[in-house]
């Protein structure tokens, strides 16, 4: 499973109203009307919810004459809810998995001799390979304002900011309010 449809799924249903929707359909298939008077919503409100459970897949609809009805996908849900047990477990990275010759095959093809990165690799493998690189000098546990995180990246690149975006995208770091925070290995995808 892709970590970023995990993030994905627990976003998603991490809100109180997404949570007693499934609660509803758990029992039994129901149309928004239905929902909306048990929620004590309107039904626009329902709808904008549904459609984002039906995005992750873990909602479907089906039509009697006129009213459409929403069913939950009981296995999708289960699968999705699960995953999260799975994390750090072999098949999750298995197509991330290199040897340290490999890596060091890939570093010394990406990097020159100044130690600075010849181009960004279009391959998301040695890509992460690369990003790893970058911010195996970087302290966990420290909280870095933008601009040490942009110098760090000089060091290596010109390009900080789509360096920087690569960090977050593939959760080598995060962000919150211009501070950039070391995620702990086990959420790096390699």
């Amino acid at each position: 499973m892709q970590l970023d449809r995990l993030v994905n799924f627990h976003k998603t249903v991490g809100d109180k109203t997404r949570l007693r929707i499934i609660g509803l359909l758990k029992e039994r298939p129901l149309h928004g009307q239905a929902i909306a008077g048990k929620l004590g919503l309107t039904p626009p409100t329902i709808s904008h919810h549904i459609q984002k459970l039906k995005e992750i897949d873990i909602l479907y609809q089906r039509r009697d004459k006129n009213t459409i009805y929403y069913h939950l996908n009981e296995p999708k849900l289960a699968r999705l809810a699960n995953a999260i047990t799975k994390l750090g477990g072999e098949e999750m990275n298995a197509e991330f998995t290199v040897t340290d010759e490999e890596k060091h095959k890939i570093l010394s093809n990406f990097i020159g001799s100044d130690g600075r990165l010849k181009s960004i690799p279009a391959q998301l493998k040695k890509r992460l390979i690369i990003l790893e690189h970058m911010v195996s000098s970087l302290d966990q546990g420290v909280t870095y304002p933008e601009p040490k995180i942009n110098e760090h990246i000089k060091k290596y690149h010109d390009d900080f900011a789509t360096i920087r975006r690569e960090f977050i995208m593939h959760h080598f770091m995060t962000r919150d309010k211009g501070y950039y925070e070391l995620n702990p290995r086990e959420l790096w995808l390699i």
